[in-house]
């Protein structure tokens, strides 16, 4: 396992690498300099002021190649160099827009988007599991077809209609819930809305997914051998069912840790919670390079090492599988 763990590390680096360049060629071939310094410092900047901001930056040195420079600072003392170390070496330095501190931004947007993704995964998972294998029983029954139906009407709603409709129903027409905000002191007050609301969203797709998985489970021939045995539903359910149902249902949970860390970009600008969501909408409107970089690089590294975790827990649930 070891060895496939390794292999399976040095197959990751490439991607992270090349996310790292796809974000260097957006923001330094398609937004230069000049154009970024004007966005932060506004319009009426003096040349003098955006020419010093540039400096500071380190964006006034060349991409690629340094003819001032001699031997190999050549190549080393370029604006491509200099982003690749900072970024290798989690130097991310102080934000474009207000100069502070990225890894600070990045903690303290950390604990709001954990406290909104973690209660909507984790409910959204047991509801969506346990509503599939229920249907999976009653499968091409009236039951299963109205489950299937409200799924498609269910995903066929935009997202954002969920956050909108939840917003003006519960919190303009009752007020029963804030609209938008956040309180370090009672955070729940304003996130039991938004964690509802994308619970809901989030059972339409799930349970379709999660369906189709336990549909085909039943249809195998243990199924059938456990009911000949006497065995109850409840037992093929949860000792039968759902645990040879778990490669597909790990795969999907698995996957979803990155989005767990890096929060719902939606939910957090609809609802004003300061998560990692809200931070890269931000950094987006206003064209904050070193931000967007930094929360896109910690990306790609949690979902490098999110596949791996995939693969390695099917040997957990499945002794078959064998990692070679």
């Amino acid at each position: 396992m070891l060895a496939y763990i390794t292999r399976r590390i040095l197959m990751g680096i490439p991607t992270v690498l090349g996310v790292l360049f796809l974000l260097f060629v957006l923001f330094f071939w398609i937004a230069s300099p000049e154009l970024i310094a004007k966005r932060v410092l506004g319009e009426k900047a003096t040349p003098q002021q955006i020419e010093g901001w540039i400096k500071e930056k380190g964006y006034d040195l060349p991409k690629f190649y340094n003819e001032n420079e001699s031997g190999i600072k050549k190549i080393t003392n370029t604006r491509f160099i200099n982003y690749y170390t900072k970024m290798l070496t989690f130097n991310f330095g102080k934000s474009d827009q207000d100069n502070i501190a990225i890894t600070k931004k990045i903690r303290n947007g950390v604990k709001p988007s954990l406290m909104l993704t973690v209660p909507i995964f984790v409910g959204s998972l047991l509801i969506a599991v346990f509503i599939s294998m229920l249907v999976a029983i009653f499968r091409g029954t009236y039951v299963d077809r109205f489950v299937l139906f409200m799924c498609v009407v269910g995903m066929s709603i935009v997202y954002f209609l969920y956050i909108i409709g939840a917003q003006f129903l519960f919190g303009k027409v009752l007020k029963w819930f804030p609209i938008s905000g956040w309180s370090e002191t009672s955070p729940y007050y304003f996130l039991f809305l938004p964690i509802v609301v994308g619970i809901i969203a989030a059972l339409a797709g799930n349970i379709r997914f999660y369906r189709t998985v336990m549909v085909n489970e039943v249809n195998n021939d243990y199924i059938r051998t456990a009911r000949a045995k006497g065995l109850g539903e409840g037992g093929i359910l949860f000792r039968h069912l759902l645990k040879n149902a778990m490669i597909p249902i790990l795969t999907n949970i698995v996957m979803a840790i990155p989005f767990l860390f890096m929060g719902s970009l939606l939910m957090e600008s609809f609802f004003g919670i300061p998560g990692l969501g809200y931070l890269t909408v931000k950094a987006i409107q206003n064209n904050d390079f070193s931000t967007v970089s930094a929360v896109v690089y910690i990306s790609s590294l949690i979902f490098v090492i999110a596949n791996l975790l995939t693969d390695i827990s099917y040997t957990f649930v499945d002794p078959r599988v064998k990692l070679k």
